[in-house]
């Protein structure tokens, strides 16, 4: 029987990355996985909905042409072929999960497959088989919550009421879509299908969408998600479900809204059915709770990724992987999980890391902020997205920069910038003296940067 160094259960951001990083320090690895490796984010997440918004964005450019020259291009007759769009992302998914199979073949990774029961701290069951190891990883995710309101299991069972997981497996572009919910996964598909020619009507019980982010980045994406035509609800109370629609209460009336799909996405909850044999403390709502070594409760056993409640992201997963496997393999190593980078990627995107004013503030901290708006950079005027900005929180002590907020075309990908000048302990200073290229959506970073310490350049 193989004794393994490390035992993981669950092969998605955080299990497969916490298993390559094992082997490459020189472990026997051990992964069980009930489905395909890559976890929800690549197969039914991540991945799958960046590869379709990638067409709702060119499709919504093709619309608007004429803006940048481009004649003769009859409308009309341009269509988005939803079937063939899915086949494109199968594709893309099947050569990232491949990808990592191959992965694990070079890094020597044991990999079982199926759906593992833990029997205690050195051993998983799968398949009938027991195998069993030194340290254990769990990264087997979260599920959706689906809160107990009346009518929903049956538009459900009847396939009207779909998650996310459904919206990618829809057999054609929903004529009106009813998303309920208001948080990221929530605003992409609306973003989405919105962009395809869906009427989509967003259903969020708080005073605005995104109720986790910056505040005015929210505030300025619910309006642009409005100009663009979706019809968003706050400060709602759902009641019911039913074929007439989601009844809710709003501005003291109810109303039913329709539409030929509901997608409800109302956030997630773990399920620790695998894992019950160990008595691993839990928080308030039932996530694992691990340190910022992930460690859990019990010496040796380690939780990564959603079920540890702090952040429900990719990234985030996989950092915690490596954090873990790192602290077993002798490497002292932590996670600093105020400098987690968040992204939502809809027309703008938006991304954010660190602090807001208000928790600044809340802190104690004496902040100036500075924000630079897209209108007044070059690369986005010649792009045509000038709806944006970059706003940047700043400790008048020394300048430290303690939050950067950006919203704009590519700000997923700008937002790396920030993160790395804040693991630094960078300042506004640093950040002002660091030339940007010209013309490029980046420099409204750096005009930022110099609003912090005296005045931007071109406003």
């Amino acid at each position: 029987m193989t004794n393994y160094d490390v035992l993981i259960l669950g092969g998605g951001p955080g299990g497969y990355v916490a298993a390559i990083r094992a082997a490459q320090l020189g472990a026997k690895v051990a992964v069980v996985e009930k489905d395909r490796l890559g976890g929800v984010c690549l197969n039914w997440g991540c991945i799958p909905t960046k590869t379709l918004l990638k067409t709702a964005k060119l499709y919504k450019d093709i619309q608007r042409a004429e803006n940048f020259g481009i004649v003769g291009i009859d409308k009309s007759n341009v269509k988005v072929d939803w079937k063939l769009l899915l086949k494109r992302k199968d594709r893309v998914v099947n050569q990232l999960v491949n990808g990592i199979y191959t992965l694990f073949k070079r890094n020597k990774i044991d990999l079982y497959e199926g759906k593992g029961t833990i029997l205690n701290k050195n051993q998983i069951e799968v398949n009938g088989k027991i195998i069993t190891g030194k340290n254990l990883i769990i990264a087997i995710g979260a599920g959706d919550t689906t809160p107990p309101i009346p009518g929903l299991d049956e538009l459900v069972k009847k396939g009207k009421a779909i998650n996310s997981k459904g919206a990618l497996q829809l057999e054609e572009i929903p004529e009106n879509l009813v998303i309920v919910g208001g948080g990221v996964i929530a605003v992409e598909f609306a973003t989405i299908f919105n962009a395809l020619g869906s009427n989509v009507t967003i259903i969020q019980r708080s005073n605005r969408i995104l109720s986790s982010f910056e505040s005015e980045m929210a505030t300025t994406l619910e309006k642009q998600l409005k100009r663009d035509g979706i019809n968003i609800l706050t400060s709602t109370k759902l009641i019911s479900f039913s074929d007439d629609g989601v009844k809710i209460e709003h501005n003291g009336e109810e109303k039913i809204i329709k539409g030929d799909k509901y997608l409800v996405s109302l956030g997630i909850k773990p399920d620790l059915s695998q894992v019950k044999n160990l008595d691993l403390e839990t928080d308030e709502k039932g996530f694992i709770k691990t340190n910022n070594k992930m460690e859990t409760s019990i010496k040796g056993v380690y939780a990564i990724g959603d079920l540890n409640g702090k952040y429900a992201l990719a990234h985030v997963a996989s950092a915690e992987g490596i954090v873990a496997a790192e602290n077993i393999m002798g490497i002292e190593s932590t996670l600093n999980y105020n400098l987690v980078p968040q992204c939502v990627y809809t027309f703008p995107e938006l991304a954010s890391v660190g602090l807001t004013e208000e928790k600044a503030r809340e802190k104690g901290h004496d902040i100036t902020v500075s924000k630079f708006p897209l209108a007044a950079n070059g690369k986005a005027l010649a792009e045509g997205e000038t709806a944006g900005f970059v706003k940047i929180i700043s400790d008048n002590e020394y300048g430290e920069i303690i939050g950067v907020h950006i919203m704009a075309p590519h700000a997923t990908d700008m937002i790396a910038e920030a993160v790395a000048s804040m693991q630094l302990e960078g300042t506004v200073y640093d950040l002002a003296k660091t030339i940007h290229p010209h013309p490029t959506i980046s420099e409204a970073v750096f005009e930022a940067a110099l609003g912090a310490i005296d005045r931007p350049i071109h406003i």
